[in-house]
């Protein structure tokens, strides 16, 4: 076993453990801050497969930007900072279906590969990335762009009920 593997074990471990503190507890802002560490742990796992530029990719998207919305709708919402009596709900029926998930990928993975090793392609590059992205992607990023917009509006309309209250009030008091 080299370090390069015992690196991935330990930041698989770490974006487990993380991953598993999202769903588990009862902070909404502690999940979304265990949520930047299980992240933070894939793009790590990026970094020890040399795949630098999918690494970077993952820092900016997901931790920059899909983390901040998360916890700009969280304040703007108004949720709860401390611990919600919506989140404690009984754990065992989400164990039991993530658990049995979890079993059948891994025997789907190893009825597929049988454990043989398999030759990997030429390494890509920036440029064909960028390529496949700017050609092949755009809608689906576009259509992400427009559905994000979409939750950050509708945060604020609920973080601003008296806008629409003071509006058919002030339309009622002329009549």
């Amino acid at each position: 076993m080299t370090g390069a593997d015992v690196l991935l074990l330990a930041l698989g471990a770490v974006a487990v453990g993380a991953g598993l503190l999202v769903v588990t507890t009862r902070h909404l802002v502690r999940a979304g801050l265990h949520l930047v560490v299980c992240l933070g742990a894939v793009a790590g796992m990026y970094l020890v497969l040399t795949a630098e530029l999918v690494a970077w990719v993952q820092v900016l998207i997901y931790v920059g930007a899909v983390v901040v919305l998360l916890l700009f709708a969280v304040m703007l919402t108004r949720a709860p900072i401390g611990a919600s009596d919506d989140l404690d709900r009984p754990g065992w029926p989400a164990a039991l279906v993530g658990g049995g998930a979890g079993l059948g990928l891994a025997a789907l993975l190893v009825d597929a590969f049988r454990w043989t090793r398999v030759e990997l392609p030429a390494a890509g590059t920036a440029e064909r990335l960028g390529e496949q992205v700017f050609r092949s992607w755009v809608l689906p990023f576009e259509v992400l762009s427009v559905l994000l917009l979409a939750a950050l509006v509708g945060a604020v309309v609920l973080a601003r009920p008296e806008i629409g209250r003071r509006a058919g009030t002030e339309r009622e008091g002329r009549r």
